[in-house]
């Protein structure tokens, strides 16, 4: 039945508007950008169709062509996702939190994310760089996985029943020797967290990274994003514990700022 569906429905779409947001699919992984023969390639597309997309895109400023004909997504969709209706904008997150992990990466030196949870899983929404030597490479857009990272079990920690079934239904590969794949262990872990008010990731998704992630709250008690700090493998364990502890801090602070 849900295949008859889709087929249906496939039936009713407009194949330049698929183009459109496959492209833009393409921009959003790609933080560099792409220029046309990078993207004709990667869509197998011809050039000409893909440079009359983005030209129409560039028009409506969806997408900025910088000046050696590498394409961005532009500032048009910032104003779209402003007046996006969720339950707590992601566009207000993002400004409200931003000047917290700027702090915190300025105390820290480390590169900071705010994730948040959507269909796809984790997802960064906002980063702030550390200045550290060998500080982490942060990036907006950047997607972990839910299982396997902090800021991922986390969030997932404090969903309904529904949706941590959902996601534990599904495959949970392994990274590494240490990411946790076993269903029952992750309930586990994720009640864990929740008594501790916080969740790490030593080695879960790369064995060279850990990480510490902490929740924000918006009124009402609910979570809407997390904070995480990931630093090199082999911290010893009183730097840990001055990254938890600021994390730990920097959550509350931006919780508060939600709230009022």
């Amino acid at each position: 039945m849900k295949a008859k569906s889709a087929e249906i429905a496939a039936k009713h779409t407009i194949p330049v508007i698929d183009r459109m947001m496959e492209i833009l699919g393409q921009l959003e992984r790609h933080v560099g950008g792409l220029n046309i023969r990078e993207l004709a390639q990667s869509l197998k597309l011809p050039r000409t169709t893909v440079y009359r997309i983005m030209n129409t895109l560039q028009r409506h400023e969806v997408v900025r062509r910088d000046d050696d004909g590498v394409y961005h997504l532009g500032r048009r969709l910032l104003a779209l996702a402003a007046h996006t209706s969720t339950r707590y904008s992601d566009a207000k997150l993002a400004m409200t939190c931003q000047p917290f992990i700027d702090k915190l990466a300025a105390e820290l030196g480390e590169g900071i994310k705010l994730s948040i949870i959507d269909e796809d899983g984790a997802m960064v929404l906002a980063a702030a760089q550390g200045r550290r030597e060998y500080a982490l490479t942060v990036a907006a857009g950047q997607r972990m996985p839910i299982h396997a990272s902090a800021a991922g079990k986390l969030i997932l920690a404090y969903q309904s029943g529904e949706i941590i079934d959902y996601w534990l239904n599904q495959q949970l590969p392994a990274y590494t020797s240490r990411t946790i794949t076993d269903p029952a262990k992750l309930r586990a872990e994720m009640a864990s967290i929740k008594r501790a008010g916080w969740a790490s990731d030593e080695g879960e998704t790369a064995p060279s990274i850990h990480a510490i992630a902490t929740p924000i709250f918006a009124r009402g008690g609910e979570l809407v994003a997390a904070i995480s700090v990931p630093f090199l493998a082999g911290a010893p364990p009183d730097r840990v514990a001055e990254i938890r502890s600021a994390a730990i801090r920097t959550a509350l602070a931006a919780s508060e700022a939600l709230c009022k």
